[in-house]
């Protein structure tokens, strides 16, 4: 498949909707790579800064929030500008110089886009090499509203990304879903999985050193696919914090907290969808 890059000069600032400029390019990759499970991406662009939506399956939704404040200069000339983008190709462009810093040299960015039907423009420069990269932008589909709104959290723990971590990488595979429970009383936060060497558990005591904030006011057990778990596992990766809420449906919401090389913050979130299949491996 051809890929749709091609070098192309700078448009002129004056007829861009959206200009961004970064002097890390990582700070932008790093937090794409954390959504990376799809191949193609919608952004959301306002004042406020990206919002980068990938989805699968109306189940599971993961957003990546970078602020215009991590940006030397972002201006944009509309309330909202959305557009679907290729993310692999993206990614691609964005680390076209390597992903590392080597010799502590950084890659900068500059992103250009001129409005519907035209292409982000990539500016990307390294010790005096620059290339410029030109990405199709394709019609944005609608994404899926989850509903989930702060008035129906139900249970909303924060905790250090550490310890789930530390879970995850024990947590059976084999399994095909990951059980949450939360619940004000004793085992408070319980993960559990059922894979074929019977079932697992992860215990999560509240008054531990690694739990920053523990708010259940109902005991909840939920079931979420861990195929569409496995995805956030890459932000987890990245992440020092983490919050995880339930709302009363069952929807469940990871949010993540990523400093980027230059200790500024931005989050990630993913919202998964209960698995609607309730037969009990156990029972």
């Amino acid at each position: 498949m051809p890929m749709a890059l091609s070098t192309q000069t700078a448009t002129d600032d004056d007829q861009n909707i959206l200009l961004a400029r970064i002097d890390n390019a990582r700070s932008v990759s790093n937090i794409l790579k954390a959504i990376h499970f799809k191949e193609t991406a919608t952004v959301f662009a306002s004042p406020m800064g990206l919002k980068v939506t990938v989805e699968d399956a109306k189940c599971i939704q993961a957003n990546a929030f970078i602020q215009e404040g991590i940006f030397q200069e972002y201006v944009i000339k509309e309330e909202q500008i959305t557009f679907k983008i290729n993310l692999t190709i993206l990614l691609e462009c964005l680390t076209i110089f390597g992903t590392g810093a080597v010799g502590g040299s950084c890659t900068s960015l500059k992103m250009c886009y001129a409005g519907y039907g035209r292409p982000l423009v990539l500016m990307l420069e390294e010790e005096g090499v620059l290339t410029d990269c030109s990405i199709k932008t394709l019609e944005p589909d609608e994404v899926l509203d989850f509903n989930f709104s702060s008035t129906n959290v139900i249970n909303k723990i924060i905790m250090k990304s550490e310890c789930l971590k530390e879970a995850f990488n024990e947590l059976d595979m084999t399994s095909d879903v990951l059980e949450f429970l939360m619940s004000p009383d004793a085992p408070y936060l319980r993960l559990s999985t059922f894979g074929n060497a019977g079932s697992t558990h992860s215990d999560f005591p509240k008054d531990s050193d690694m739990m920053e904030s523990f708010q259940c006011a109902q005991t909840q057990t939920n079931r979420y696919k861990v195929s569409l778990l496995k995805p956030s596992v890459k932000a987890l990766a990245l992440s020092s914090r983490v919050s995880i809420r339930t709302d009363n449906r069952g929807f469940l919401s990871l949010q993540y907290m990523i400093k980027n090389e230059d200790g500024q913050i931005c989050f990630v979130e993913y919202y998964c969808a209960p698995d609607e299949d309730v037969d009990d491996p156990e029972h």
